[in-house]
């Protein structure tokens, strides 16, 4: 089934979602991409990701060219954003990666993070409730390596608390369409 992936504009199969990593990595073999580019994959005007980087949000671009750690982390906030401030955003992604401008700190790379996260969300319509989501993010957490003991326990509730503010701003975005065709 066709789904777009989270926080993009990109449409994949829901089947694949293991396997975005790989689409992501194409998409920088020849480098870093440009603002455009971020922009046309995140559905974000150019301006947003610029305050973004002003405000402390990520590292600025290098010679005008986000990495993919960077994009990753711009997707985590535009799709964050419809349910949490960005100051709690900034304050999850700090609770597991200290600065959000140093990635020395970081207990997991925001690609890798990013990753994780779509292929949970990509089994969320088959989770009935949150107690069953224990499950699947074992399932996404098994190959994670700690790098230091209680990490793991970080990263697990952090990628709870993405698919509980995703869902929340699914949810929200359905009942705007209700309310819409209400009028």
């Amino acid at each position: 089934m066709n789904w777009i992936i989270p926080g993009t504009t990109l449409e994949g199969l829901r089947s694949n979602a293991d396997r975005t990593d790989g689409l992501f990595q194409s998409m920088f073999l020849a480098g870093g991409l440009s603002l455009s580019q971020v922009s046309s994959i995140t559905g974000l005007e150019t301006y947003t990701v610029q305050n973004w980087v002003k405000r402390g949000f990520l590292a600025p671009p290098q010679n005008k060219r986000y990495n993919m750690e960077q994009v990753c982390r711009i997707i985590i906030i535009n799709m964050l954003k419809g349910a949490l401030p960005l100051e709690q955003i900034c304050s999850l992604l700090s609770y597991i990666n200290g600065s959000l401008t140093d990635e020395s700190d970081d207990i997991i790379d925001d690609a890798v993070l990013y990753f994780k996260f779509v292929s949970l969300a990509a089994r969320a319509r088959h989770i009935g409730g949150t107690t069953e989501w224990g499950e699947a993010l074992e399932e996404v957490m098994a190959n994670y390596t700690e790098p230091y003991p209680g990490a793991r326990k970080k990263v697990t509730q952090v990628l709870r608390i993405m698919l509980t503010a995703w869902i929340a701003a699914r949810l929200k975005d359905q009942a705007d369409g209700m309310i819409a065709d209400l009028e």
